[in-house]
């Protein structure tokens, strides 16, 4: 009897497109291995043991040590992960495939910290310690390969500071000096490539400057390019080729909802992409290979807590994508899924 013929209810006899390559995918049907090998190709065949990529924010202006987190993979809202060793916002992250490492921030503005936690990004549970910055640090940019993390810029002691720091994630123990922004700035954003972490916007003054660093070395960074606009307060997520740089403010009072983007292998000025679903400033951003979400941020009114998305690898305007636990500005976002890794 025709395999096509026995249906009933058991076998598909046209097979549908799979829904991802990760193990919760889906691939139903009876299929040929040309087929499968076709979808294998795209990256989209499911396969055992590879964990959908998750988003995770925490701190925050809240004040608090609340971690969230998202399949980004699907839509939804962001659900309690844990807690970072100490309640804080102004933060910074970087992450592997397998640990999410968030490290400076601030208590009150003037209780400021050097303290680096680690979790376990496919578990739940909480931040563990994982050692210190070279200073106290507010309003600093994290950026990652698969190995190193980097942390960029930000406010020493109330000064602003081109300090670039890393850290291997797969160990423990305090940074290390990497190198020094091309300008000192704080409240800027950063995203990266397996091989380039690129600085962009800030304050003190404001700028649409870009500047990028080889991750793999040490040393100085050097001139990218310019974002779309003059801002402070942005926040990036980066496929491994693309990076996108979103919202901000450019004075305090006029905030932003545009979207921009690159070709990190590259140099030159960001590209118009398209627009968040609102005005957006101190959000959380982080990515999949195909995905980049934009959580929560002050609107120029008020707190938010509403999650955006947008397809990487097109242009166009975000989608909503779910709410954040908290409505909050100052977190910080990283996902086992970024363009670094």
């Amino acid at each position: 009897m025709a395999t096509s013929s026995w249906n009933a209810g058991i076998i598909r006899p046209v097979a549908v497109a799979p829904t991802g390559p990760y193990q919760n995918g889906a691939a139903p049907g009876v299929w040929t291995i040309d087929q499968a090998t076709f979808w294998i190709q795209q990256g989209l065949w499911p396969t055992a043991g590879n964990l959908a990529p998750r988003g995770i924010f925490a701190g925050g202006s809240a004040v608090t040590n609340v971690i969230s987190y998202v399949d980004i993979a699907t839509t939804g809202n962001a659900t309690s992960f844990g807690q970072l060793t100490t309640a804080r916002y102004a933060l910074a992250s970087c992450a592997s495939s397998t640990r999410g490492i968030f490290g400076g921030g601030t208590l009150n503005g003037s209780t400021d910290y050097n303290v680096i936690d680690y979790i376990t990004v496919n578990t739940t549970g909480n931040a563990t310690d994982f050692g210190d910055l070279s200073a106290t640090n507010v309003n600093l940019s994290g950026c990652n390969s698969s190995t190193r993390g980097l942390f960029g810029g930000g406010s020493i002691s109330g000064g602003t500071n081109n300090v670039i720091n890393y850290i291997t994630m797969a160990t423990t123990g305090n940074s290390t000096s990497f190198g020094e922004l091309s300008v000192a700035r704080q409240n800027l954003t950063a995203c990266s490539s397996p091989t380039r972490g690129v600085f962009g916007g800030g304050s003190s003054p404001v700028s649409s400057l870009m500047d990028y660093v080889t991750i793999a070395t040490t040393g100085n960074a050097t001139t990218f390019g310019n974002l779309t606009n003059i801002t402070y307060g942005p926040f990036a997520c980066s496929s491994s080729t693309r990076g996108l740089f979103a919202g901000g403010t450019t004075d305090g009072a006029t905030f932003l909802n545009t979207i921009g983007y690159i070709t990190i292998a590259t140099t030159g000025n960001a590209v118009s992409f398209g627009q968040l679903t609102t005005l957006r400033y101190k959000s959380g951003a982080c990515s999949s290979p195909t995905r980049g979400l934009f959580a929560a941020g002050f609107n120029g009114t008020t707190n938010i807590n509403t999650i955006d998305y947008v397809t990487i690898a097109s242009t166009g305007n975000a989608t909503n994508f779910g709410q954040t636990t908290l409505s909050y500005n100052s977190l910080a976002a990283c996902s086992n899924g970024n363009g670094g890794v």
